[in-house]
């Protein structure tokens, strides 16, 4: 079963995360902030991270930087889940080395399309 990080300050949020994808048949791991993800991505290497771009201690581009310049990190596929609907953030997070892009609100439905889209095997 594939493991998913979801990194996110708003316990609304994680929960709704955790739910939609331990419905979808993922596990879950949660994390509540860009540091305390880095530390988690340390620990275990997830088949994804969905990150929020807005965070406290370090916020989600930062995290996604970390991720792309650690040889071990960068393979892990990453989701940003923003309330940025702002085109120039969505520019910033693809150069960046996002591999998907979603809007809060988001459907269950669009997040589970885009997780399976980028999870299945080439």
């Amino acid at each position: 079963m594939p493991t998913i990080l979801i990194v996110d300050d708003d316990p609304n949020n994680q929960r709704m995360l955790s739910y939609t994808l331990r419905k979808a048949g993922y596990e879950v791991r949660v994390a509540a902030n860009g540091q305390l993800g880095l530390d988690t991505l340390h620990e275990f290497l997830p088949d994804m991270a969905i990150l929020d771009l807005a965070m406290p201690v370090m916020d989600g581009m930062t995290l996604l930087r970390h991720i792309r310049a650690d040889e071990h990190l960068r393979p892990v596929p990453v989701i940003i889940l923003t309330a940025s609907g702002d085109d120039m953030a969505h520019i910033a997070v693809q150069n960046a080395g996002a591999n998907g892009f979603l809007t809060k609100p988001t459907s269950s439905r669009a997040l589970i399309e885009m997780v399976q889209k980028i999870l299945q095997p080439a």
